[in-house]
């Protein structure tokens, strides 16, 4: 049966109790929108009542919130009306008048947390906190389907198996087909229009270069077989072993290991006191970045997150490949964009010599808005992601050689010094498109208030 007409709520209302009817207008219009009541779900009353109404709506908001309750009630739908006449509302509101909005806001989120309406993140799927069209409508439908399930008693969010429920029933959302989508799913809808905004980006130079990749990045790349990752493989065997990884005094590996590196994989026969060797890659990015191993005294050991990378090849594959794009420590996200579009170009097998990949980059770079990139500032990132393409082996050195013309006209960056060409192998180049595939349909996330910029 249809939700009752907000109009002749607002007239019964009136009739009843007149001194409700104005504040129950105010605060009906803010949270429909002038669309019908049966539209609400429990997420949608809850963010106006501990969110909205504090934030955004002038008034007593205690009477705003109660005056809704009533014409909520009147309209049948009781659930709906007894939220705005909870004990948790009134404590939220409280937390706002008295503590702040930092406060206030972190209430809400707890309450919200706690109804179980709110769709978790799944492993195919971690949702935006600024989300497009398509991803608001499928958290919308998500939360509605976890509510139903709620109030049907297939769903209890308290109990010990809510948690791993709600994700069961997240994953079935949003990846069954749907007739309203004309057989499509929900999934598809959302990694298609991140897709589509990381391809239009910033910058027409941004743009034509990424144009091709949103056909080559709309289904997952299928990890190659081959001996790509077996340096890591044998690291994290070796962290495994009683004792570790010895470490050095400076925190490199221990000569005889690092000349078993160095023998196996046919890197230069150094350790890892600088962190610029491939060995020396390698571990910073096992330790810090995939916390697969951890300090202990003297020694690299193995964590639980090695282990399991140790037993899921496929998850070992995703760990090495996102981290061919993860932030260094320090690194602004400029450096985050001078490797993505290195990896773009870098995608096809072509070998580059690194000053004439590092001129092509920060021609993309600087019409993505960092106008004082240059060659010499985008080279470092670029070596870096160097080291981490053959600390993985994934890249192997070309005899390609710039013209004596194209030196003379633009020298070579001093990070490029003694950096032969390098191309992407097979395996590299389906590495390169994975890193770039997660990228693209990563979360959009706000950077910061005081930024009020998004990721």
């Amino acid at each position: 049966m249809p939700a009752p007409d907000v109009a002749a709520l607002l007239t019964e209302l009136e009739r009843s109790d007149p001194e409700l009817a104005d504040d129950a207008r105010v605060a009906v219009e803010w949270l429909t929108g002038g669309d019908p009541l049966e539209t609400l779900t429990q997420l949608s009353v809850c963010e106006f009542l501990w969110y909205t109404l504090p934030l955004e709506v002038t008034g007593d908001r205690g009477a705003i919130a109660r005056a809704l309750g009533r014409l909520l009630d009147l309209g049948g739908m009781d659930r709906y009306a007894a939220l705005c006449v909870s004990p948790t509302t009134a404590q939220i509101l409280r937390a706002y008048a008295r503590e702040g909005d930092d406060a206030g806001t972190a209430a809400y989120q707890r309450a919200l947390n706690a109804t179980g309406v709110l769709p978790p993140d799944i492993a195919e799927l971690r949702w935006s906190s600024l989300m497009g069209p398509e991803e608001l409508g499928a958290h919308l439908a998500c939360s509605a389907a976890l509510e139903l399930a709620i109030v049907c008693g297939r769903l209890d969010p308290s109990s010990g198996t809510g948690k791993a429920d709600a994700e069961a029933l997240t994953r079935r959302w949003l990846t069954e087909p749907r007739a309203e989508l004309g057989g499509d799913n929900w999934l598809n809808r959302v990694h298609g229009e991140r897709l589509n905004r990381w391809v239009l980006g910033r910058g027409a130079a941004r743009r034509e270069l990424a144009q091709p990749f949103e056909v080559r990045l709309h289904a997952p790349i299928p990890a190659p077989d081959g001996p790509h990752l077996q340096a890591l493989r044998w690291l994290l065997e070796a962290a495994r072993r009683p004792g570790g990884v010895p470490l050095t005094p400076g925190d490199g590996v221990a000569r005889p290991l690092a000349t078993e590196a160095a023998e196996r994989f046919g890197w230069e026969p150094a350790g890892a006191e600088d962190g610029l060797s491939a060995l020396g890659t390698l571990l910073r990015i096992a330790e810090h970045e995939m916390r697969a191993v951890r300090r202990d005294g003297g020694s690299l050991v193995i964590t639980s997150a090695g282990r399991w990378l140790l037993t899921d090849p496929a998850a070992m594959w995703q760990a090495a490949t996102a981290a061919l794009l993860t932030p260094v420590s320090g690194q602004r996200d400029m450096e985050v964009s001078v490797r993505e579009v290195g990896l773009m170009l870098l995608s096809e097998g072509t070998a580059l010599p690194c000053g004439e990949l590092a001129e092509r980059v920060a021609e993309v770079v600087v019409g993505e808005g960092w106008r004082t990139a240059t060659p010499d500032e985008v080279a470092r990132p670029l070596v870096e992601l160097r080291r981490r393409l053959e600390a993985f082996h994934l890249c192997v050195t070309a005899p390609a050689r710039r013209s004596a013309a194209h030196v003379a006209a633009s020298p070579e960056p001093a990070e490029c010094a003694g950096q032969p060409p390098a191309a992407l192998t097979p395996a590299g180049r389906a590495a390169a498109l994975t890193a770039l595939r997660a990228q693209a349909l990563r979360p959009r996330q706000y950077v910061s208030l005081s930024r009020g910029t998004p990721a």
